[in-house]
Protein backbone atom coordinates (compact mmCIF):
# COMPACT_ATOMS: atom_id res chain seq x y z
CA UNK A 1 0.00 0.00 0.00
CA UNK A 2 1.19 3.17 -0.93
CA UNK A 3 1.48 6.32 1.50
CA UNK A 4 0.18 9.57 0.41
CA UNK A 5 1.30 13.03 2.09
CA UNK A 6 -0.41 15.52 2.09
CA UNK A 7 0.48 18.92 3.06
CA UNK A 8 0.69 19.95 6.76
CA UNK A 9 1.65 16.05 7.84
CA UNK A 10 4.70 15.87 9.11
CA UNK A 11 7.69 14.92 7.21
CA UNK A 12 8.87 11.12 7.77
CA UNK A 13 12.17 11.53 9.25
CA UNK A 14 14.98 9.72 7.47
CA UNK A 15 19.00 9.36 7.96
CA UNK A 16 20.85 8.34 4.11
CA UNK A 17 24.11 8.16 2.60
CA UNK A 18 25.07 10.60 -0.17
CA UNK A 19 27.34 10.89 -2.55
CA UNK A 20 30.72 11.75 -1.72
CA UNK A 21 30.36 9.42 1.62
CA UNK A 22 28.24 12.07 3.24
CA UNK A 23 24.69 11.49 5.00
CA UNK A 24 21.63 13.36 4.91
CA UNK A 25 18.93 13.42 7.23
CA UNK A 26 15.65 15.28 7.95
CA UNK A 27 16.93 17.03 10.81
CA UNK A 28 20.00 18.58 9.36
CA UNK A 29 17.22 20.68 7.24
CA UNK A 30 15.13 21.93 10.52
CA UNK A 31 14.53 25.84 9.44
CA UNK A 32 15.22 26.18 6.28
CA UNK A 33 13.19 24.90 3.26
CA UNK A 34 13.92 21.43 1.67
CA UNK A 35 12.73 19.71 -1.86
CA UNK A 36 13.18 16.40 -2.37
CA UNK A 37 12.63 15.22 -5.74
CA UNK A 38 12.27 11.12 -6.14
CA UNK A 39 13.91 9.94 -9.40
CA UNK A 40 13.58 6.08 -10.65
CA UNK A 41 17.06 5.37 -11.79
CA UNK A 42 20.71 7.60 -11.79
CA UNK A 43 21.97 8.60 -15.44
CA UNK A 44 19.11 7.86 -17.14
CA UNK A 45 17.41 10.32 -20.02
CA UNK A 46 14.59 11.81 -17.70
CA UNK A 47 16.46 11.81 -14.79
CA UNK A 48 19.48 13.21 -15.81
CA UNK A 49 17.30 16.12 -17.62
CA UNK A 50 15.40 16.15 -14.00
CA UNK A 51 18.93 16.42 -12.34
CA UNK A 52 20.40 19.05 -14.56
CA UNK A 53 17.69 20.87 -13.59
CA UNK A 54 17.69 21.44 -10.35
CA UNK A 55 21.61 21.67 -10.16
CA UNK A 56 21.31 24.32 -12.80
CA UNK A 57 18.32 26.16 -10.55
CA UNK A 58 20.53 25.36 -6.70
CA UNK A 59 21.73 29.30 -6.55
CA UNK A 60 17.78 30.28 -6.66
CA UNK A 61 16.75 27.70 -4.19
CA UNK A 62 19.75 28.85 -1.68
CA UNK A 63 18.38 32.63 -2.02
CA UNK A 64 15.32 31.33 -0.71
CA UNK A 65 16.61 29.75 2.44
CA UNK A 66 15.45 26.09 0.27
CA UNK A 67 17.83 22.86 -0.16
CA UNK A 68 17.38 20.13 -2.80
CA UNK A 69 18.22 16.40 -2.49
CA UNK A 70 17.80 14.02 -4.64
CA UNK A 71 16.84 10.37 -3.56
CA UNK A 72 16.65 6.89 -5.15
CA UNK A 73 17.63 3.74 -4.81
CA UNK A 74 20.79 3.58 -6.65
CA UNK A 75 24.00 2.44 -4.62
CA UNK A 76 25.86 5.36 -3.22
CA UNK A 77 28.72 4.43 -5.86
CA UNK A 78 26.51 5.23 -8.77
CA UNK A 79 25.14 8.67 -7.43
CA UNK A 80 28.98 9.50 -7.35
CA UNK A 81 29.39 8.37 -11.16
CA UNK A 82 26.43 10.19 -12.01
CA UNK A 83 26.94 13.50 -10.14
CA UNK A 84 30.34 13.53 -11.68
CA UNK A 85 29.33 12.77 -15.30
CA UNK A 86 27.10 15.47 -15.41
CA UNK A 87 28.53 17.90 -12.69
CA UNK A 88 25.48 18.01 -10.41
CA UNK A 89 25.93 20.43 -7.69
CA UNK A 90 22.94 18.97 -5.28
CA UNK A 91 23.36 15.87 -2.91
CA UNK A 92 22.00 12.62 -3.98
CA UNK A 93 21.08 10.38 -1.46
CA UNK A 94 20.87 6.64 -1.67
CA UNK A 95 18.09 4.42 -0.05
CA UNK A 96 18.87 1.12 -1.01
CA UNK A 97 16.78 -0.63 1.77
CA UNK A 98 13.81 1.52 0.64
CA UNK A 99 12.50 2.35 3.57
CA UNK A 100 12.53 5.93 3.44
CA UNK A 101 10.81 5.54 -0.17
CA UNK A 102 8.31 3.33 1.27
CA UNK A 103 7.42 6.43 4.03
CA UNK A 104 7.58 9.00 1.58
CA UNK A 105 4.96 6.68 -0.20
CA UNK A 106 7.29 6.76 -3.97
CA UNK A 107 8.26 2.39 -3.51
CA UNK A 108 5.53 1.01 -5.55
CA UNK A 109 4.72 -1.30 -7.81
CA UNK A 110 5.17 -0.54 -11.61
CA UNK A 111 4.37 -2.05 -14.53
CA UNK A 112 6.24 -1.65 -18.15
CA UNK A 113 5.16 -3.49 -21.39
CA UNK A 114 2.96 -6.23 -19.70
CA UNK A 115 5.75 -7.10 -16.46
CA UNK A 116 5.27 -5.90 -13.49
CA UNK A 117 8.07 -4.57 -11.25
CA UNK A 118 8.90 -2.66 -8.01
CA UNK A 119 10.46 0.80 -8.45
CA UNK A 120 10.52 4.33 -7.45
CA UNK A 121 7.72 6.56 -8.74
CA UNK A 122 8.84 10.36 -9.97
CA UNK A 123 7.51 12.46 -7.26
CA UNK A 124 8.77 15.68 -5.44
CA UNK A 125 7.96 16.94 -2.03
CA UNK A 126 8.41 20.66 -0.86
CA UNK A 127 9.02 20.90 3.10
CA UNK A 128 8.99 23.76 5.43
CA UNK A 129 11.24 25.17 8.26
CA UNK A 130 8.99 22.61 11.03
CA UNK A 131 9.27 20.13 9.00
CA UNK A 132 5.99 19.71 7.38
CA UNK A 133 4.73 19.22 3.80
CA UNK A 134 4.10 22.07 2.32
CA UNK A 135 3.54 21.03 -1.40
CA UNK A 136 3.82 17.39 -2.98
CA UNK A 137 4.11 16.72 -7.17
CA UNK A 138 2.93 13.04 -7.11
CA UNK A 139 3.25 12.56 -10.80
CA UNK A 140 5.77 15.08 -12.61
CA UNK A 141 6.51 15.61 -15.95
CA UNK A 142 10.33 16.73 -16.33
CA UNK A 143 10.03 19.43 -18.82
CA UNK A 144 9.09 22.74 -16.29
CA UNK A 145 9.27 20.71 -13.01
CA UNK A 146 12.36 22.20 -11.36
CA UNK A 147 10.99 25.80 -12.31
CA UNK A 148 7.55 24.75 -11.07
CA UNK A 149 9.03 23.86 -7.50
CA UNK A 150 10.76 27.05 -7.31
CA UNK A 151 7.78 29.13 -7.60
CA UNK A 152 6.08 27.26 -5.06
CA UNK A 153 9.13 27.34 -2.53
CA UNK A 154 9.13 31.32 -3.25
CA UNK A 155 5.41 31.66 -2.50
CA UNK A 156 6.38 29.85 1.02
CA UNK A 157 9.46 31.79 1.75
CA UNK A 158 7.36 34.82 1.18
CA UNK A 159 4.66 33.63 3.80
CA UNK A 160 7.30 33.36 6.26
CA UNK A 161 8.74 36.70 5.54
CA UNK A 162 5.35 38.65 5.24
CA UNK A 163 6.02 41.79 7.85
Amino acid sequence: MTIELSPGMKAPAFTLPTDGGGTASLSAFKGRQLVIYFYPKADTSGCTRESIAFSGLKAQFARLDTDILGVSADPVKKQDKFKAKYDLTIPLASDETHAMLEAYGVWAEKSMWGRKYWGILRKTVLIDREGRIAAVWPKVSIDGHAEEVLAAAKVLHKALHKG
